[in-house]
């Protein structure tokens, strides 16, 4: 079963975030709570962890990109 995971919203007023860089890779086995990305909000860098065990199976945005609040980045098998 695929997890789509969406960019977080870390604070009110908070509408878009960058995905600063990935820290992994499509093909790479990922643990709950594993940091998957480093997030860029106006405030601060986050990671951001993983909500499953599993494979990252596809980035559907590249490193630098910024995009709104809940949208898809990633999909983890």
């Amino acid at each position: 079963m695929s997890t789509t995971i969406r960019m977080p919203q870390w604070g009110m007023g908070i509408t878009e975030a960058a995905v600063l860089r990935w820290l992994k890779a499509p093909g790479d086995a990922v643990a709950e709570g594993e940091a998957i990305a480093e997030i860029e909000t106006a405030k601060a860098v986050e990671e951001l962890e993983s909500p499953v065990d599993g494979t990252v199976r596809e980035l559907l945005v590249p490193a630098g990109a910024t995009v709104p609040v809940r949208e898809p980045i990633a999909i983890v098998d």
